[in-house]
């Protein structure tokens, strides 16, 4: 393979098979979006003053796209960046899958009434997904990370900054406006992201660990 294509591609090629990494961590979540454990309800008087917006399905749906283009841009411009940010998806779902277990929540759902596309989409995100694992949420959590990553990134500007920022924080609003979140869902998201991504500068791919890495060679 090496000799068929340029070795920065096949380079490349093979950090972007850790993408893999999302389809893998998620696929554990089926198993605990259920009720078998018993669970709680949080909502908040905050959560009662939020409508249900059928619209924001749309942001809603695009967030698996968002983060898959993310990553993608992370792994091209920004490696570092990009292991920090896998490493600290993994790690972050593996903390909501403990609350999950351990701290089961739900959020009532509205009726939904309509047949226009917006209400279908909400009837297939509601069809799809269990009201359970909701606290913290991964939607928020997942999104926050996109946003903390461009925001210490080398290839941090105005553009980028602005589109990951206004769509991660256009998809934290839509979990509470199609009623898939209450807002300690996303608040708990938001403090795991920031966990994640703080430890994930100790890891041997990470800030803390490449200056001391060349504080070593420096003093040799």
């Amino acid at each position: 393979m090496n000799r068929i294509l340029p070795q920065h591609i096949w380079d490349h090629m093979k950090a972007l098979l850790l993408l893999l990494v999302l389809p893998i961590a998620g696929s554990g979540y089926v198993y605990l979006n259920n009720a078998d454990r018993g669970f709680r309800i949080l909502y908040t008087q905050v959560d009662y003053a939020i409508p249900f917006v059928k619209y924001f399905a749309v942001p809603y749906l695009f967030w698996i796209v968002f983060l898959y283009i993310c990553l993608i841009y992370f792994c091209f411009r920004d490696r570092t960046m990009y292991y920090r940010m896998l490493f600290s998806y993994a790690a972050g779902v593996f903390i909501c899958y403990m609350f999950y277990y351990f701290f089961q929540t739900t959020v009532p759902r509205p009726v939904l009434v309509g047949d226009d596309i917006f209400t279908w989409m909400v009837s297939k995100i509601y069809g799809s997904d269990q009201p359970f694992n909701a606290f913290p949420s991964i939607h928020c959590f997942s999104s926050f990370l996109m946003l903390s990553g461009i925001l210490r990134s080398k290839v941090r500007n105005r553009l980028n900054t602005l589109l990951i920022g206004s769509t991660a924080m256009l998809i934290i609003a839509s979990t509470l406006f199609v009623k898939q979140h209450v807002i300690l869902d996303a608040l708990s998201g938001i403090i795991v992201a920031e966990l994640v991504f703080a430890l994930s500068a100790y890891m041997p791919f990470g800030e803390q660990a490449l200056r001391r890495s060349r504080s070593v060679s420096h003093s040799g």
